[in-house]
Order: structure tokens, then C-alpha cells, then sequence
């Protein structure tokens, strides 16, 4: 009988969670690892202009708002790019908070709350009675962080960015705060040849394409980062070898089915990588390190493939 009732009282108490997270000027929203949402309460529909019945990607939320004027404001001329920048950062803590500017005139800050499995919960607020000088100086710090936290050419995160992400799990596991975790270093093979054949603005675009088709493939918690040239680094928190290899090779698989430029179809590139997986103890360097001579055994071998040193 009491387990009965028990039940009843908190069932109760979660349809009156649920009546009141629908009548609440807060936005709440919860996405799942995919960054599809999964429950969006009234507030957040109408604010990005969602009906009751869609489900879709938070990439595809911002893409429509951009495109019908609603919604988020984004002041950019190369969306594609703003997207995938703002995807490189998006969900890769446990906690943080940003602002959003509306274009129903309001300011919202929106705080993105992530598991461990990579399941996120976002809130927003509305803040638009901060004073207007306040907001202006908070934007203009916005801007500056996430200009020095970004590649310049590719919109992905830059070798600053990705390697303080490496020292914070590596100080995380030798904390005993998470588990151990992979890197991955990824390198465009025999790019000088690209270069030559289509000069550097060629170069560049591959590059570019490499990027946009790695974030189509990695997780929302992997850290993803361009760290000099044609090299990138890949960091998955929480994932052993196997994983790590899976990941990383389906990049590989990508890449090689690439056709980057729609005036030479026969062209294709590939890239080899490298795979390490942290030991207590060692130091991110050296974690950097043991990657990095895997990627070298990968160029050995013959190149367009994986390797991986375990110790």
C-alpha cells in the first residue's frame, strides 16, 4: 500500500513538472547524442519557430532560422561556415552558458548541459533587461574568445583550443574524475601534390572539405582541431581502442570517397592517422607524442590507412 501510494505521489509530481515546464517563459530543450531534440517545451518551440510535431537536428533549427529571418539572429556571410565553427564547440563541456540574440528582440541566455553519454539539456532565460552597454561589451567578448578558440580558414577549432581540451582530460583521468580517453592524429596524405596541381586556393578547399565531412562523423563530445597545416587532432573522451579506431576509420572511409571539386571528378586525396590512448600519469605531451609516431608508422605502411601504439 505504501509503495502504491508512492508511486501515485510521484507521478503526480511529475505531470505537474511537466504542465508547469510548458506554461514557463523558460526555453528548455533536450537533445539527444545526435543533436536531435527530444522534448522541447513551448517556450522553445515558439521561440525558434518549431512545431509541436517536429523533432529536428539543431543544425537544421539554426539553418531554417537563418534562412527565414526568425529566430536566432546570425550575422554572417558564409553560414556554412559560422555552422560548422558552432559546432566544433558545441556540447564539449559538461556545462556552459552563452548568449543569444533574437529576433523577436530579445537576448537569451542559454545554458547547455551535457551527460556523459552526450545526451544535452539546454535552458534559456530571458536577459534583454541587462543594460544595452552591457550586452554590447558581452558580445564583443563573445566574438573575441571565439575568434581566438577557431581555424581561421576551416572554422574548425585551432590547435589552442584542441590541445587545452587534451590537458583538461588528461588532468581529468589522473584525477580519477573520468576514464581514460583516445587521440587521434589525422593527416591529409601527399597534400604538397594538391597544391601543386591546384594551387593553393585548391589546397584550401580540401582542407576545408576534410573538416566539414570529420564533423559529419565525429561525436558531440569529441574534441576536433586543426593543430598546423595539413594536420588535425582528434580527441574522444571516454572511449577505449576499438572505438577509437571505428571513429577515426569511418573518417578515413570518407575522405577517400570524397570528390571535392565538382570541375575534376577523377580528383580523390586521403589521409592516414595515428591512435593513442592515455595512461595515467604520462602528460598530454607525451600522449600528443606516441599519436604522432603512430601517424608516422601510417605514413610508413603505405599511407591511407590506420595504426595505433598501445604503450
Amino acid at each position: 500500500m505504501f509503495r502504491h501510494d508512492e508511486q501515485s505521489y510521484i507521478g503526480g509530481l511529475l505531470e505537474r513538472v511537466a504542465a508547469l515546464q510548458d506554461v514557463t517563459p523558460v526555453l528548455i530543450a533536450l537533445y539527444d547524442t545526435e543533436d536531435r531534440v527530444r522534448y522541447a517545451n513551448r517556450a522553445f518551440r515558439e521561440a525558434f519557430h518549431l512545431s509541436e510535431d517536429s523533432f529536428p537536428t539543431w543544425a537544421e533549427i539554426i539553418r531554417l532560422n537563418y534562412q527565414n529571418r526568425q529566430g536566432l539572429i546570425i550575422n554572417t556571410r558564409d553560414f556554412e561556415a559560422w555552422l560548422l565553427s558552432a559546432q566544433s564547440r558545441r556540447g564539449k563541456q559538461a556545462f556552459r552558458g552563452l548568449e543569444l540574440d533574437m529576433h523577436d528582440g530579445r537576448w537569451i541566455w542559454m545554458t547547455e548541459t551535457v551527460e556523459t553519454d552526450g545526451w544535452m539539456l539546454c535552458v534559456g532565460t530571458d536577459i534583454t533587461a541587462l543594460r544595452q552597454n552591457q550586452r554590447s561589451l558581452r558580445q564583443d567578448r563573445d566574438l573575441a574568445l571565439r575568434a581566438a578558440q577557431t581555424d581561421e580558414l576551416t572554422g574548425t577549432s585551432n590547435r589552442r583550443f584542441v590541445f587545452a581540451r587534451l590537458a583538461a582530460h588528461a588532468e581529468n583521468v589522473d584525477k580519477d574524475v573520468e576514464p581514460p580517453f583516445g587521440v587521434s592524429i589525422i593527416d591529409i596524405d601527399l597534400f604538397k601534390g594538391v597544391n601543386d596541381r591546384f594551387g593553393h586556393q585548391g589546397g584550401d578547399a580540401v582542407l576545408r572539405d576534410f573538416v566539414k565531412l570529420a564533423h559529419s562523423t565525429i561525436r558531440r563530445p569529441d574534441y576536433f582541431g586543426r593543430v598546423g597545416g595539413e594536420e588535425f587532432m582528434l580527441v574522444m573522451p571516454r572511449t577505449g581502442l576499438e572505438e577509437c579506431a571505428s571513429i577515426v576509420g569511418r573518417i578515413l572511409e570518407k575522405a577517400a570517397e570524397s570528390r571535392p571539386f565538382a570541375d575534376h571528378p577523377e580528383f580523390s586525396y586521403s589521409c592516414s592517422a595515428g591512435i593513442a590512448l592515455y595512461k595515467a600519469g604520462e602528460g598530454s605531451n607525451e600522449l600528443y607524442h606516441r599519436a604522432d609516431r603512430a601517424l608516422y608508422l601510417a605514413k610508413q605502411n603505405g599511407r591511407a590507412r590506420l595504426e595505433w601504439i598501445v604503450n
